[in-house]
């Protein structure tokens, strides 16, 4: 699905998560933390890690929201 006037409310509002879904939430966090320190831990400090920090963010924030969303978009 794609995100248009139809959906377009919806897709932007809030969505609370239930307790199935914030153990989901708290499991994605555990592993992009994880994952985040592993790329803080291994790769020099530069500009190329901080870009790979940021998209781990995104990843997690993604995630995050196609749990929510239960798979809408």
């Amino acid at each position: 699905m794609i995100i248009s006037e139809s959906n377009l409310q919806d897709v932007f509002s809030y969505h609370r998560p239930d307790l199935t879904q914030l153990e989901c939430i708290a499991a994605i966090r555990t592993a992009a933390t994880d994952f985040a320190a592993v790329i803080i831990a291994n790769a020099p400090t530069c500009a190329d890690q901080q870009a790979a920090l940021r998209h781990v963010r995104e990843a997690l924030m993604t995630a995050n929201a196609a749990v929510v969303l239960r798979g809408k978009i």
